[in-house]
């Protein structure tokens, strides 16, 4: 130890740190997975990070606390949107911890081992994870998609149609929900019809996610009183919907995010421009004033 600079030896401390963190991070999330093969992978990892801690551990010749806030945050990141894409968004962020470990191997050879294992076995091993709700991505995303350019089309154009954000509200309520179980039944009929075992429940994460984006469009009118305003604030918010749900599959399963992006906003928030000048054209032309 005499020997390594005082700047890598802080280096070695933050590495170590980063292992028994991780380590606590892959146990509680372990803890919450019923698959046993999935268990088995996660609990693979954690033993391995305790690995390399201890590796440190002996080159230092000290314990290291682990981050306990960033154990709560992934914990319950895993919680809220699933196990693979926490893990795979915490791998993203080890970028600086491999620059860390091509410096540390100048003075320990075990550094590039472990910088090895990060590197290849602890991505191959995350990419081993079979978790439930991936397998339904695309019935979320045609639920999702479906209510963004519906819903967001009919609210646009009944924006101009209509003057009372009630009224508004109260129509794409009505639309919103018929939509959701037309949508949801299309679903679970077009899944059987193709000899899907889980076909009701690929048609709940269709209904799912086309309610709550419903629900999401709709609240800027219940608690704006100017209809315009709303309008902006629902456009907005299906910018952002889009944003976060593409953002969530590009990680969970290591998809291109910007052209993904890009092709739904443009696509819904189109529907929406021209579902408002029908909305015009049918005020102007049918005299409505409501």
């Amino acid at each position: 130890m005499n020997d390594i600079p005082k700047a890598i030896s802080l280096k070695i401390k933050s590495m170590q740190r980063g292992e028994i963190t991780e380590y606590y991070v892959y146990k509680n999330i372990a803890k919450r997975v019923k698959d046993a093969s999935n268990k088995e992978i996660l609990l693979k990892i954690a033993n391995d990070e305790m690995r390399h801690y201890n590796v440190w551990k002996t080159f230092l010749g000290e314990e290291a606390k682990p981050n306990r806030l960033k154990i709560f945050y992934f914990t319950t990141l895993a919680f809220l949107f699933g196990y693979t894409f926490t893990l795979k968004l915490m791998e993203r962020g080890e970028d600086r911890a491999n620059d860390y470990y091509t410096e540390i191997g100048e003075y320990s050879d075990q550094a590039k081992q472990i910088a090895m294992e990060e590197d290849e076995h602890e991505k191959a091993l995350i990419g081993m994870l079979d978790e439930e709700r991936l397998s339904y991505v695309g019935s979320m995303v045609l639920g999702l998609n479906d209510a963004l350019v519906e819903l967001s089309g009919a609210l646009a154009g009944l924006t101009f149609a209509f003057t009372d954000t009630k009224l508004i509200s109260l129509s794409g309520l009505i639309t919103g929900i018929a939509a959701s179980l037309s949508m949801a039944a299309s679903q679970y009929l077009s899944s059987k019809a193709d000899g899907r075992p889980d076909a009701l429940k690929s048609s709940v994460y269709t209904g799912i996610a086309y309610v709550v984006t419903v629900a999401i469009l709709i609240t800027p009118y219940l608690l704006l009183g100017n209809q315009y305003i709303a309008l902006g604030v629902m456009l907005f918010s299906v910018v952002l919907i889009i944003f976060l749900f593409n953002y969530y599959i590009s990680v969970a399963k290591d998809l291109e995010f910007k052209k993904r992006f890009f092709q739904m906003a443009i696509i819904s928030l189109s529907v929406a421009v021209i579902s408002f000048f029908i909305g015009i054209l049918v005020k102007k032309f049918l005299g409505v004033d409501i």
